[in-house]
């Protein structure tokens, strides 16, 4: 188990580099409450460096299980005003948002799909206009994470709690370049290096790329004027932030109606408490017009069955089967680790970020550009050592980017 020297280094790279915390900025902290020793060390860090105020909300995952199991559909889709406006109130204040995503992979397993997804499409109703704060940069926020017993156990079931905890620590401390001499240099290098990736694919202005893998064959055109971000972005008052720490990933927006193929998950995807694995979907135009899963079928069936916008992808990432998450061999269950361990899609919402001019369009004018719109967005993971992905050009050349799962370039 890590130190409290330890613990404190890692919120202050958490701190530091993921929200970058302004000198008088709010900061907004969402952690399970298996987390509150860390949540702790997290709210003495932001005011070291800052923060006028830290708001901390508690989730009991327990409760939430409970609730899904007993509540009447008729009160499960109730969203309180008061819970919209908090979160409004907190994005004009200009408040760093940091998630500690740590659940447990199978809290939800035997709760009808469809009750889930009566849930999350009515909370993600009500905050759709809050949510355009985040997929646009307006604010700054973050999503990390620390073990929690029940994760721990999915991921080392033969070990005991102890044992399963401390390896996880390890994994994510390993990821998090804690073992760094200077953790903080550290990631400022390897953000340089992600930028790199990104600058060369944006002077490149592919038309299109070609996925090809056993189970995958998949052609992505790309929108004119897309983006190749990689992790650092800015804020609606030009402040970096790094949204997502880990983070292996280059990635911009698949046009909308391109994409045609067929495409096979390499890795189960945990979502909403549920596992699906062995995810197979196949795209004319742009659209799922066939889905398949070994488990969790219903599940991934009420995702793309969410709104017209999710039978359709949002993104397209970019990551080698060489990244350090990926050279752990190990399934996290936790799509914010295992999404930096191959390449990956996302079901669902485009990011505006990834449109030149994007930021501040209606819903119309980014479908106008070939940007996708949903109350959703999930990744799911397609990459594997088996992966080659091309670029072409416009006038039809190919530029190799991808063998064997690593970048060729």
């Amino acid at each position: 188990m890590p130190s409290r020297e330890q613990l404190e280094r890692y919120a202050e790279v958490l701190v530091r580099i993921g929200l970058n915390v302004q000198e008088g900025q709010p900061v907004s902290i969402r952690t399970p409450i298996e987390a509150a020793d860390f949540a702790r060390i997290l709210v003495e860090k932001s005011y070291e460096v800052g923060a006028s105020t830290v708001h901390v909300d508690w989730l009991d995952p327990l409760t939430r299980k409970i609730r899904m199991e007993r509540e009447a559909e008729e009160h499960l889709v109730k969203v309180p005003k008061w819970a919209v406006q908090k979160s409004e109130e907190q994005c004009e204040e200009n408040s760093a948002f940091l998630f500690i995503d740590a659940d447990d992979p199978d809290l939800l397993k035997g709760i009808d799909p469809k009750r889930i997804a009566l849930v999350s499409k009515a909370m993600h109703s009500a905050l759709k206009e809050v949510d355009k704060n985040f997929m646009e940069d307006r604010v700054t926020w973050l999503v990390c994470s620390i073990p929690t017993l029940n994760w721990a156990q999915k991921m080392f079931p033969q070990d005991s709690e102890q044992d399963a905890v401390s390896k996880l620590w390890d994994a994510i401390f390993k990821v998090m370049r804690m073992d760094q001499a200077d953790p903080v240099a550290a990631w400022n290098d390897h953000l340089n290096k992600l930028e790199a990736r990104a600058n060369f694919l944006n002077d490149k202005k592919f038309r299109r790329l070609h996925y090809m893998a056993p189970g995958t064959d998949l052609s992505v055109e790309l929108p004119d004027g897309h983006i190749w971000k990689a992790a650092r972005s800015a804020n609606g008052q030009g402040k970096g932030f790094v949204a997502n720490m880990p983070t292996e990933e280059v990635y911009t927006l698949p046009k909308r109606d391109g994409v045609n193929g067929a495409v096979s998950s390499t890795m189960p995807l945990s979502y909403g408490g549920v596992v699906i694995e062995g995810i197979e979907l196949t795209f004319e135009n742009g659209r799922v017009v066939h889905f398949n899963a070994k488990s969790g079928y219903d599940t991934l069936k009420e995702l793309i069955e969410t709104d017209e916008g999710s039978h359709y992808l949002g993104e397209v990432a970019l990551v080698p089967v060489n990244s350090p998450i990926a050279e752990l061999n190990t399934l996290f269950y936790n799509t914010l680790f295992d999404e930096n361990a191959s390449c990956h899609l996302a079901i669902g919402e485009a990011y505006p970020t990834c449109l030149e001019g994007g930021q501040g369009l209606s819903k119309e004018e980014l479908l106008a550009r070939g940007a996708n719109d949903s109350l959703t967005h999930v990744d799911f993971m397609i990459g594997s050592k088996a992966m080659n992905i091309d670029g072409i050009l416009d006038d039809g050349s190919e530029v190799a980017l991808f063998r064997s799962g690593q970048w060729v370039i």
